[in-house]
């Protein structure tokens, strides 16, 4: 049992949504846009929530698709080639802006195009990337919102360790080539000096590579996985959580979606609303916004999520001052 009726409301209601095509009614001028979300594939129940938030945010503000609005999608998966292929097409294909899904997704937006207006839906700190001067005044052709501000990784610690006490090892899991790696690490490493926890860090880019890695870290006792957001965690999620709970490592997450496929804890931004509210800055972007004069949005809210079936598989009990604190339980 999910309790968290935004998140079924979202999917029961916009699924139909999406994909609509229509013919367009006569005297509509339909308005193109692009979107690229790295992370989930078209088939995906994420990537298919992710898109249906969008749709709906869009509808809700006067764009329907096939009256008025056609959207044109590339979904490369954890593929950062490819990312950078659908980045380049999507920008040939003539859209009006490219809302565009994880940072790496952001990178590969960015290098295909100066001037075509960029609406960020996920990723990190796009300033600490250099993607953009500041957060408050982006000056460019980039804007959205940012679903993980890179100092609550910290917390990510702190709940893995309130929820498994014993933990004074942890793995922290992302493939090499995201570029937001090197953003977490320092507040991780600042609350991993406080709580004692030693860290983790392996250096790789393939989904093989996965297995052997947290097989070896956990032939060693008192281990957990921090597992990062990003297209390759997201795209892999099913495999890291088997392999979490086969080699009993309680793991965190950053958004809760990723807790109710099986993972022990997350703490972030609901990323199926993120899409939501990026319809807003599509909306104003299409009557004449200037991406340069809309300031990044930060997450105003951050879920606690917790799954009690995982905890059980683990022989964990979950302390009952976090179950009171938790925006989201599955039991």
């Amino acid at each position: 049992m999910i309790r968290r009726r935004q998140f079924i409301t979202l999917l029961g209601g916009a699924a139909a949504a999406w994909p609509v095509v229509v013919r367009a009614q006569q005297g509509d001028r339909v308005r193109r846009i692009g979107v690229l979300i790295g992370g989930a594939t078209e088939r995906s129940a994420v990537g298919q929530a992710q898109a249906a938030a969008l749709v709906q945010g869009l509808r809700e503000l006067g764009w329907t698709e096939g009256r008025n609005l056609r959207i044109d999608y590339r979904w490369p998966a954890d593929d950062t080639k490819r990312m950078e292929a659908d980045a380049i097409e999507l920008v040939a294909l003539g859209p009006e802006l490219i809302v565009v899904g994880s940072a790496p997704a952001v990178v590969a937006a960015a290098r295909a195009t100066s001037s075509l207006p960029i609406v960020q839906v996920n990723g990190a700190d796009p300033a600490a990337l250099g993607l953009v001067p500041s957060l408050a005044h982006p000056g460019g052709n980039i804007t959205g919102f940012s679903a993980t501000e890179p100092s609550i990784s910290g917390k990510w610690l702190d709940v893995l360790k309130e929820i498994a006490p014993s933990i004074t090892r942890a793995l922290i899991l992302q493939n090499t080539e995201n570029p937001n790696r090197r953003l977490y690490f320092p507040w991780i490493e600042a609350t991993a000096r406080v709580r004692n926890v030693q860290l983790t860090m392996p250096e790789f880019n393939k989904a093989a590579e996965i297995a052997p890695i947290l097989e070896q870290f956990a032939s060693a006792p008192s281990g957990g996985l921090i597992v990062l957001p990003g297209p390759f965690t997201g795209i892999n999620l099913d495999l890291i959580i088997a392999l979490a709970i086969r080699n009993r490592l309680p793991s965190v997450h950053a958004f809760p979606q990723r807790v109710q496929a099986g993972g022990l804890v997350s703490y972030g931004v609901d990323v199926i609303d993120t899409f939501h509210r990026s319809a807003s800055y599509v909306d104003r972007i299409l009557k004449g916004a200037k991406p340069s004069e809309l300031p990044f949005q930060l997450a105003d809210k951050y879920v606690l999520a917790i799954n009690l079936k995982t905890a059980k598989a683990l022989g964990l009990t979950v302390p009952p001052s976090l179950l009171a604190r938790a925006d989201e339980v599955i039991e």
